[in-house]
């Protein structure tokens, strides 16, 4: 006997939502009832790994309601610095930062920086004293706003992929496009400091660590394996286990073969409009930090798309 077509759907939605919850949510939703302001560089701005935790989140919790505005910017620093070779002035979080803060209002804030701090030079203790200069400042500015703040230290720079013309610690300049060969070294210093701040500044969940433990273990017998095919930015797999490291630390845990996790999550019916949402709510707001009247644009689009949501997530 044939099983109707719309009783094979609900059937598959229903094994996909079962698939989520054995990802081991804790009992607690976190985030939920949060209103969450989300900046980062271009890693953000691409934002595949904030939609895998929005997906999560919405999977693992029907009921409850997610908030998350994101607003990662490419180029962006906390530091300030600029390399001499980037042609442009590169855009520093601290200048956005009270605009976004007085925008969204938030309750908590994840900060994700490290990237573009080190200017893709040698290690520096100047480079790194503007790197801690600036966290401390968005500390700070997020404290007086009330908002909690998450950091995620930088993933980091892989020098595996061909073709990014690597420059010993000798070269006479250094730039994104002729980074220094061991920029990585830079990155996890930036990356070990920051879990070193007191838990009551702020949560840390070490990204860094994280994708180079699980690197190491697909090179294995993988020698030239990576998630990031240009060594800065990361494809849907390294979003994908940015996502489920940013989780763990608060409370989750996943299957872990994270290929087929990724393929499952692509063939969920609500994914892809978890993700539509996501980046209309993410370019909309991001415009808004500098124009306000964007903003009632991106909650309309939001709205919209939560109602088709809400209908995928809660059936039975």
């Amino acid at each position: 006997m044939k099983m109707p077509l719309r009783r094979f759907a609900l059937l598959a939605v229903a094994l996909l939502a079962t698939a989520v919850s054995q990802a081991a949510a804790p009992a607690k939703p976190p985030l939920a009832g949060e209103r969450v302001l989300w900046m980062g560089d271009s890693i953000t701005q691409a934002g595949g790994y904030v939609t895998f935790i929005e997906y999560y989140l919405t999977r693992a919790y029907p009921q409850e309601k997610f908030d998350i505005v994101a607003i990662g910017l490419n180029s962006e620093t906390v530091s300030g610095l600029t390399e001499s070779t980037h042609g442009s002035i590169r855009p520093c979080a601290l200048d956005r930062l009270p605009r976004a803060l007085a925008l969204v209002k938030p309750t908590v804030v994840v900060a994700c920086y490290g990237m573009n701090d080190g200017i893709y030079h040698p290690p520096s203790a100047e480079r790194q004293k503007a790197f801690k200069s600036g966290i401390h400042k968005l500390l700070a500015t997020c404290r007086a706003a009330r908002a909690r703040v998450i950091l995620l230290t930088p993933p980091p720079f892989d020098r595996v992929p061909p073709g990014r013309h690597l420059q010993p610690a000798t070269a006479p300049v250094f730039g994104y496009g002729t980074p220094y060969e061991a920029y990585d070294d830079v990155l996890g210093a930036f990356a070990r400091w920051e879990t070193t701040l007191p838990s009551k500044t702020a949560r840390v969940v070490d990204l860094h660590t994280g994708v180079n433990t699980h690197l190491a273990q697909r090179r294995q017998s993988a020698p030239t394996f990576t998630l990031a095919p240009d060594a800065v930015h990361p494809g849907d797999l390294g979003h994908l286990l940015m996502a489920q490291i940013v989780l763990r630390g608060l409370g989750f845990e996943f299957p872990a073969d994270l290929d087929a996790e990724l393929a499952r999550i692509q063939t969920d019916p609500i994914y892809p409009l978890i993700k539509q949402q996501r980046e209309k709510r993410s370019e909309g707001w991001r415009a808004a930090v500098g124009l306000p009247a964007a903003a009632a644009n991106a909650e309309a689009d939001h709205t919209k798309l939560q109602s088709q949501i809400d209908a995928l997530r809660r059936t039975p």
